[in-house]
């Protein structure tokens, strides 16, 4: 058993010298090249097709021989028939900075670039509780260029398309929500920590020059004035009313004072207030639309630099080499 033991440590200290060599040529590689600005694809991926391909190896295993040959003789001639026009498919899962930002604009234009506005359409998937305003803004706007270039705009939420995802999604024709699913936080939200108190407590002096009265008007080490926190709030109440501004416009159903208070509903309530159009599932709508269109997934995939790609190889081969090192030792008994 001792034995086992050492061998678990040799493969360990060998790991460590492995990780250590490829950490320095990875550094070495990154610093030698620069990243490039846009650098990526944007990827279409038949969505029609690989939805069909999933029916047919389920029929083939339900059906005996004779139905089989009769739902096949049934398809052949419905294949047949020209769909109607071209779905095309986006995902947005937005993060706090609404950073995907930079793909959603990449698949837009590129959707813009060969959609035909007398028969094709666009459907976003969104899922994001809100972020960052200017970030957010840009990805309404992205949406808004879909509406603008005369294509229609469906957008569905299956978990949540809050706050900055609901004014992602209120720019769409229609809403389609699952049932669960949390819509609204018509609101703005600012939370600044001061550790004033913990610097004076320390005897630490922090001092900040500013040209402007109200270059700044919280600080997060100086201490707070009255003055400041009312511009501060100000600044909030200010932003509060321009996505409330832009809410209505899309949305002129809404009653702005019943909805925009920061509250949030689940879409079986908030339908109710015309937040959202229609209670289901992306699942079933992409369904419903593949019986008359051609569904496209529109994807954009970021290049990886050699440096990226090395160290994502040696962080699959650590990760690898620790589960097996760990199930060895965890197996052994003394």
């Amino acid at each position: 058993m001792a034995f086992l033991f050492e061998y678990g440590l040799f493969l360990a200290k060998v790991v460590t010298v492995v990780v250590a060599i490829g950490a320095i040529i990875a550094l070495v590689v990154g610093a030698s090249q620069k990243p490039k600005s846009g650098s990526g694809e944007v990827e279409l991926k038949d969505l029609s097709k690989q939805m069909a391909q999933t029916k047919e190896h389920f029929i083939e295993q339900a059906l005996d021989k004779k139905a089989l040959k009769a739902h096949r003789k049934a398809q052949k001639k419905q294949d047949s028939n020209e769909p109607e026009g071209r779905v095309f498919v986006v995902d947005f899962s937005g993060s706090m900075d609404a950073h995907e930002v930079k793909s959603l604009r990449e698949e837009i234009t590129a959707i813009l670039n060969i959609a035909d506005k007398s028969k094709d359409q666009v459907l976003v998937n969104i899922e994001s509780g809100g972020g960052v305003v200017h970030g957010y803004g840009l990805a309404a706007s992205q949406l808004n260029r879909v509406k603008q270039h005369g294509l229609p705009l469906t957008v569905c939420i299956d978990k949540v398309a809050a706050s900055g995802g609901y004014m992602m999604a209120c720019v769409a024709d229609k809403i389609v929500a699952a049932p669960f699913a949390i819509v609204g936080s018509i609101g703005v939200l600012a939370q600044v920590p001061n550790f004033n108190k913990i610097l004076k407590k320390n005897d630490v002096d922090f001092e900040q020059f500013t040209a402007g009265e109200y270059k700044r008007t919280l600080t997060i080490f100086g201490e707070n004035t009255d003055k400041g926190r009312e511009k501060f709030k100000e600044e909030i109440e200010h932003t509060h009313g321009l996505f409330k501004s832009f809410v209505a416009e899309h949305r002129s159903q809404l009653d702005m004072d019943q909805v925009a208070t920061g509250e949030h509903w689940f879409a079986t309530h908030a339908i109710s207030f015309n937040l959202v159009d229609e209670i289901n599932t992306s699942d079933d709508v992409l369904m419903s639309l593949d019986k008359t269109h051609h569904l496209y997934k529109v994807s954009f995939r970021s290049k990886k630099t050699f440096a990226e790609k090395v160290g994502l190889g040696f962080s699959a081969a650590i990760e690898k080499g620790g589960l097996s090192l760990w199930s060895k030792l965890n197996n052994a008994r003394f």
